[in-house]
């Protein structure tokens, strides 16, 4: 766990829990007792047999029993309706747990010419490319953006760390953000009056709190947890 999504959970006036990848459930219940919302963060990938492919010899730092640990923790937080914020790994395993699909790789399955993986060698902070958000979505609303004039596109410049994205939103899941070349960045339940789940592809606590859209994003999300 990288101190970033501690440090921008706290600098947006939430309380950090960790919770360890153990088996004994007694423990589980009572630390997802403590929670008022689940962040899912970044790492490696998710294991192809969970959303029902063949690895294809792409994925990489795979960890089966953090997938297993996390996919149930995400389903009961959703059907609980504990707030979600899901970044990076954490939109992918969102969407997993929720029955969607994942693209393996990016480089060798989609074509387009933006980086999405950025160089270890660059800031974390690297602006990386753009993403367009959907108008009106829950997205829009925890980034606080809105578009000059009706029918213009939101553009939000974002970092990059990843190779792997959702391929087919999960069912009752709607795209709420994409590259310019089509990849997904972004996901959140079709229903308005579902719970608060956002899905972000992109790596916005590296971002915080100097970005003010980003830090917008973990206030929304703190506040949900508030209730």
């Amino acid at each position: 766990m990288r101190t970033s999504y501690c440090q921008a959970v706290a600098v947006a006036g939430g309380a950090p829990l960790l919770l360890p990848l153990i088996e004994d459930q007694p423990a589980i219940d009572r630390l997802y007792g403590l929670l008022d919302g689940l962040l899912l963060c970044g790492g490696g990938d998710v294991d192809a047999s969970y959303y029902g492919m063949e690895d294809r010899g792409r994925p990489t730092a795979v960890d089966p029993a953090r997938d297993q640990f996390e996919i149930v923790l995400t389903r009961r937080a959703v059907t609980d309706g504990l707030p979600v914020l899901a970044i990076c790994r954490g939109v992918q395993l969102l969407n997993v747990a929720l029955g969607g699909t994942l693209v393996q790789d990016i480089p060798s399955e989609c074509s387009g010419d933006i980086r999405h993986s950025t160089p270890p060698s660059l800031p974390p902070d690297h602006i990386a490319h753009t993403v367009d958000v959907t108008p009106g979505s829950r997205l829009a609303q925890a980034l606080g953006v809105r578009a000059s004039s009706v029918g213009d596109p939101l553009t939000v410049p974002v970092n990059s760390r990843h190779h792997q994205a959702v391929a087919a939103a999960a069912p009752g899941y709607v795209v709420s953000a994409r590259a310019p070349d089509g990849v997904i960045e972004g996901i959140e339940p079709g229903d308005p009056q579902a719970g608060w789940v956002v899905g972000v592809q992109w790596h916005p606590e590296n971002m915080v709190p100097a970005d003010a859209a980003m830090d917008s994003l973990f206030r929304a999300f703190v506040g949900a947890c508030r209730g």
